[in-house]
This record gives structure tokens, C-alpha cells and sequence, in this order.
């Protein structure tokens, strides 16, 4: 497929790179020279210099013959712009990056108007994230499917748990829970695990079932927490925004520490039900003056990587229950898998997820399944991809121990109307199934491709 990508910041690059990987012809405008000179040389990708909501730049680019166009450039209204001219011009389908609350909440009025088949809001996104996190603390990651009908949740296997040294297939025979563990990370290391697979504390394990029966799990096995009442947030930026917003509806207690006392006066007056407090979220004293030891959840949400990790390092140091940090750079996996931060969100993957997703399913729309979902796990080595099969296909009415799968792939989760199947051998898929897929192949699109 023809992409073309207007911006080359970090939401951009992270796009160009991925679409690029899967093989599509990636072409990036910018007006920075010297991104594009970084992007050209690092990536298999096409480069023009200039500005995006222009005409005559979008033909050189080829937007007319473009099967999808994404703005994601750091002003919204150019964003629009580009997508509006996009499709006059004869692009297929445009994608808009909006993240100015006030226009994101207008967007399906004027999304028609705009020719937009999407737009993405990495801030929103990534709050929405954080929500989720924050209901159910005890998990690292959760990632929804069949519309949060069936959840795939990371955990780590702690010290002297009744896990340690089980294998898989005593897990139902010892706890009665329908719940498959689909992936495992040991240290480097990472298994699409068999049923004599043996789990040892440390593992980072990916487990996907409902969420009744994932908290049922995890009180047996005696790491469940209920979800937090009070949360302290260190930053007031969109992120904090959508998630005080969020929290309010179910009657979470916010507070927000921000720097600028502008935007301090702004939030106070977006946010009635939350408490603002204008002041430095890095200095010791205030944390403490604001009630640290005692607020059950602490989200740092800077600017600065490095503020937010070693601040939210010193508040797991004084028995915070539950800390998530916002982060940008993501290629320092291994240093962050051994810090003692519960979780780490990163906006930028998230829109990148969401638009790839989204072209997945523009490129299979008229085969015999579309991808409804797709998340990546355990450092991008895994990846968890949601199928909805609409038409009969070779893998359809055949028990899943009949098919002969590729290595490095599971069947995680089968979902039949209101049912949730976590498969069996003798299990089938059927036409109208919506099937996860968890497999270290990756760019996955298509259903059949799980058969040798």
C-alpha cells in the first residue's frame, strides 16, 4: 500500500518505521531537514522536504494515488488541513492526528466534512491506558479485546508464589480458572509457552481471559488489589487532563501537581472535581506536603523521561501501592524491565498501534477475516492480534489440535456472541468468531497465515 505521512516528530517516525517494516511504500513530509535526513538514512523510506498543507508538495508526494494519508504533525488545524486537501486530491483514506481537548471533542461532528476516516489523540489514548491500569493495579499492562469483553494482562510472577514451579497444566486442575497464559518473558528470553511449560517467579507472564476470571486468578493466587480511590498526578498536560476526566466519572480522588501556574488556572477551571496544586512535582517536601505516603496511585507525567522515572522510582520507595510513568524513549526496554516502577506508557506507541492497526485492517478488508485489534507485547517481540472472521476460510470447523499451526503462535481467545472461549483442542473457530491470535511472528494479517 501507498502511505503517505505528514510530520516527521516522534508520532511520525514511529509510524513510518512500522508501516515501513511491514513492507508498505512509506513517503514522509517535513519541514525539517534534518529529521528527514535521520528518517531517510534509518529507515526504507521516501523523504520530501516542505510543508504538508500545501498542494503542489501532496502532488509531488503522490497523495492522489495514495491509499492512505496520515497527518501527524504538532498542530492540529494543519493536521486537518492536510487531511481535507488529502481527499480532494483523491487520497483513499486520511487519518488526522488531534490532540487539542476542545477539538477532539468535536470530532464527529466535523469528521465528514474533513473527508477523515480517523483521528488518532495519543494523550487520550494513553490516559484511557492509564485508567485501565489504575482499576486494576496489580496488573503491568492490559490490553482490551473484543471491545474489553476479553483482556490480555501482564503480570510478574512475584517471590514465594504458589506458581512458582507449576506447570501450565496443573494451572485449572489447582485453581479452577479459565484463563490461558499466552506468552512469557524470562529475562532475554521469551516463550509462546506448551502445557508442560514450568513457570518460575520473576517471569513476566501474558495471560488473556475475561475479566471476572482474571481477578479471580489473581485472588487466588494473592496479588489481587482492588482498584484505587486517590491518585496524585506530577504534571497538568493533555494526558493529566483526559485522565483526571476519566477518573472523575468513577469517583477516583485527583490531585494534579503542575509547574505553570497558567495552566494551573486553566485545569482548575476544566476540572472542578479535581484538587490543582501549582508547585514542582520533583520536590520532596511538597510530595509529602500533599499527602504521598497516602494517595494509592502516583502517575508522573512530565515532560522529561528522566523526572518522571526517578520520581516515580521515590514513590514506590515510600510504599506507593500502584506507579505509572509516561515515557518517550522506548529503546532502553532492558533498563526499564528491571526498574521498580509497576508500569510505563508511552503515547507515541500507543497512536502508532492504533494507526497500524487500522491499516492492517484497510489492507485484509476484503479477505476472509479483518483485524479488529492489535497490541504489542514484552518489548514489541510478541504481538496479540484480534481476528474477526466474516467469511469460510480453511481453518473454519476444523478442531484447533487438527490444524497444523506455525511455531511461536497460540490461539489465545475465541469469542462466539456473548461467549468467551479460552480453546481447547477440540475447540473450533467459526464464521462470525472474533479470534486472538498471540504469536512472535510478527505483522500477522491474515487468519489462514497461522497454518504451516
Amino acid at each position: 500500500m501507498k502511505i503517505v505521512i505528514i510530520g516527521d516528530g516522534k508520532v511520525g517516525s514511529t509510524i513510518a518505521n512500522q508501516l515501513s517494516i511491514e513492507g508498505h511504500d512509506v513517503i514522509v513530509i517535513d519541514n525539517n531537514p534534518a529529521a528527514l535526513a535521520h528518517s531517510g538514512n534509518t529507515m526504507d523510506i521516501f523523504c520530501i522536504e516542505g510543508n504538508g498543507a500545501t498542494v503542489s508538495v501532496l502532488k509531488e508526494a503522490g497523495v492522489q494515488n495514495a491509499d492512505v494519508l496520515i497527518a501527524a504533525t504538532s498542530a492540529d488545524e494543519v493536521n486537518m488541513i492536510c487531511c481535507l486537501l488529502g481527499k480532494k486530491l483523491g487520497a483513499k483514506n486520511t487519518i488526522a492526528r488531534v490532540r487539542n481537548p476542545e477539538y477532539f471533542a468535536q470530532m464527529n461532528m466535523i469528521k465528514d466534512e474533513l473527508g477523515l476516516s480517523m483521528a488518532v489523540n495519543p494523550e487520550f489514548a494513553a490516559a484511557t491506558e492509564i485508567s485501565r491500569l489504575l482499576r486494576f493495579p496489580s496488573a503491568i499492562k492490559i490490553e482490551p479485546f473484543a471491545r474489553g469483553r476479553v483482556e490480555m494482562v501482564e503480570l510478574r510472577i512475584p517471590e514465594n508464589s504458589p506458581l512458582d514451579s507449576m506447570p501450565l497444566w496443573a494451572i485449572y486442575k489447582e485453581f479452577q480458572v479459565k484463563i490461558l497464559i499466552c506468552a512469557v518473558q524470562r529475562e532475554d528470553e521469551v516463550f509462546i509457552p506448551s502445557g508442560d511449560f514450568v513457570l518460575k517467579s520473576g517471569d513476566k507472564i501474558n495471560i488473556t481471559a475475561s475479566h471476572v476470571e482474571i481477578a479471580n486468578f489473581f485472588r487466588t493466587i494473592g496479588i489481587f488489589r482492588s482498584g484505587v480511590k486517590s491518585v496524585m498526578i506530577i504534571g497538568g498536560g493533555r494526558i493529566a487532563y483526559y485522565l483526571a476526566k476519566e477518573l472523575s466519572h468513577v469517583h477516583v480522588k485527583v490531585k494534579i501537581i503542575e509547574k505553570d501556574l497558567k495552566r494551573c488556572e486553566y485545569l482548575c477551571e476544566m476540572l472542578p472535581e479535581a484538587i490543582i496544586i501549582h508547585g514542582d512535582g520533583t520536590d520532596k517536601e511538597l510530595l509529602h506536603e500533599e499527602g504521598l505516603e497516602k494517595t494509592d496511585a502516583f502517575v508522573t507525567l512530565t515532560g522529561m523521561d528522566e523526572e518522571n522515572i526517578i520520581v516515580g522510582l521515590y514513590a514506590k520507595e515510600k510504599k506507593v501501592s500502584k506507579v505509572v510513568a509516561k515515557i518517550n524513549k522506548i529503546s532502553f526496554h532492558e533498563i526499564l524491565d528491571n526498574l521498580n516502577i509497576d508500569s510505563f506508557i508511552s503515547p507515541k506507541t500507543i497512536a502508532a498501534q492504533n494507526i497500524v492497526r487500522y491499516v492492517r485492517a484497510i489492507k485484509n478488508s476484503m479477505g476472509s477475516n479483518n483485524v479488529e485489534a492489535l497490541h504489542t507485547m514484552i518489548n514489541d517481540q510478541v504481538e496479540a492480534v484480534e481476528f474477526k472472521v466474516v467469511e469460510e476460510s480453511s481453518i473454519v470447523g476444523i478442531p484447533l489440535k487438527n490444524l497444523k499451526r506455525r511455531d511461536g503462535l497460540i490461539i489465545a481467545a475465541i469469542i462466539r456472541g456473548s461467549k468467551i472461549i479460552i480453546p481447547n483442542g477440540c475447540d473450533m473457530i467459526e464464521k462470525g468468531d472474533n479470534v486472538v491470535v498471540v504469536t512472535t511472528k510478527k505483522h500477522l494479517t491474515d487468519l489462514n497465515e497461522i497454518q504451516k
